[in-house]
């Protein structure tokens, strides 16, 4: 065992060299600015096809680190992808982060019409939230849900449509990255069936990272 990374910081920085080092090696080019996004995911999956899965519309990073900076509500369809997002870091931020997924209300209008929790959960939380940056990593459904409000008129922030499994998760990830495209509203997606709530996390993890970082360093709450 290498003793000088033993730290969390040093091993994270050591992660994240060796994972640029790797990127190199195989010729792989991120696209400009989003490299924070695509080493985060890589450094939490240790799996390189999101170098080529991760797709983004133009500014898309720059947007939704824009509106965290400014406090934007991050709004994901679980629990888990709740629970990964850093708290210190939305605290730095003033940002709220939520999931509605376990709400009666929810559960309710989910039954009432014949749908999932994850698509009464969404509708809920755009009602809420309507600017919110919308992260999706487990429910094809919330994304056709978003499809829909978008369609009729909601623009969030960003969406984040990382969702993961076999059914309806490829179709869910095409429509709704063509559907912001139309509507303009930034989208990151993990094209393919690739994906989960830790990947969502990640991705707003990489945000509010980028975003805190951007600080004024008396705003930080940390040395550097």
């Amino acid at each position: 065992m290498n003793e000088r990374h033993v730290l969390p910081a040093d091993i994270e920085r050591t992660s994240m060299a060796i994972i640029q080092g790797e990127l190199t090696e195989r010729g792989i080019q991120v696209p400009a600015g989003c490299e924070a996004v695509v080493q985060r995911v890589i450094h939490t999956t240790a799996d390189f096809d999101y170098a080529k899965n991760l797709c983004f519309t133009p500014g898309a990073v720059d947007k939704g680190v824009e509106a965290l900076g400014r406090g934007a509500v991050l709004v994901t369809d679980t629990n888990m992808a709740l629970a990964g997002i850093s708290k210190p870091t939305l605290k730095k931020l003033g940002c709220s982060a939520y999931c509605y997924m376990a709400d009666e209300d929810v559960a309710r209008a989910a039954v009432q019409e014949n749908t999932t929790r994850a698509d009464a959960a969404m509708q809920k939380a755009a009602q809420l939230h309507p600017g919110a940056v919308f992260a999706v990593g487990n429910a094809p459904t919330a994304l056709f849900r978003l499809e829909k409000l978008i369609e009729e008129g909601l623009r969030p922030a960003l969406v984040i449509a990382v969702p993961v499994g076999f059914v309806n998760v490829v179709e869910s990830k095409e429509r709704i990255f063509s559907a912001c495209e139309a509507a303009g509203v930034p989208v990151i997606a993990a094209m393919g069936r690739k994906g989960g709530s830790n990947v969502a996390a990640a991705v707003c993890n990489a945000l509010l990272y980028t975003a805190a970082n951007a600080l004024d360093p008396a705003q930080r709450g940390w040395k550097g």
